[in-house]
């Protein structure tokens, strides 16, 4: 098995919720959901490292290069990417084609982890399985199913991502 390591931006998957202003947010820029995940998983190999923590939607082409940096300055070739659902495809197509032989997956949840009934354990699950197995590039995984970079598509109405 070779190293992997899971990147966290943020996203959905590591908001909880703020009492005082009945708003899901980042408690800090060093707090992620991740260590959770895996324990709960009891999936103890992988390590990792918060690049940011920003809400997708107002995440820019600087925050994404920042990613990529992290990707390629990154000693492993297997990488997990946490990631808000909301511009997860501009991300993926950002990253397609500019991170060398690695693997890089990127996932996310439509419901915080804090919150329970979450999805994403099974998300980082799949993702954490398809990084270790597939071949190098730039792949999304949700709701059960891997999407190449450019055929990642959130379907908004339906709440899941779809081809």
């Amino acid at each position: 098995m070779q190293p992997l390591l899971i990147l966290t931006t943020g996203g959905t998957f590591d908001k909880v919720h703020d009492s005082l202003t009945e708003a899901l947010v980042f408690s800090d820029q060093e707090y992620t959901q991740i260590p959770e995940v895996l324990r709960l998983g009891k999936c103890f190999f992988p390590s990792h490292q918060s690049v940011l923590q920003k809400d997708s939607l107002d995440m820019t082409n600087e925050d994404r290069k920042i990613i990529l940096d992290a990707i390629i300055a990154a000693d492993e070739s297997r990488i997990v990417v946490t990631h808000g659902t909301g511009t997860m495809q501009q991300t993926a197509e950002f990253l397609d084609g500019v991170v060398g032989e690695k693997t890089v997956i990127l996932t996310g949840a439509m419901r915080p982890h804090s919150l329970g009934k979450s999805d994403a354990g099974f998300n980082l699950g799949g993702a954490i399985i398809a990084a270790q197995t597939l071949q190098s590039g730039v792949y999304a995984v949700m709701n059960g199913r891997v999407f190449p970079a450019k055929l990642i598509r959130k379907t908004i109405s339906e709440g899941r991502f779809d081809l």
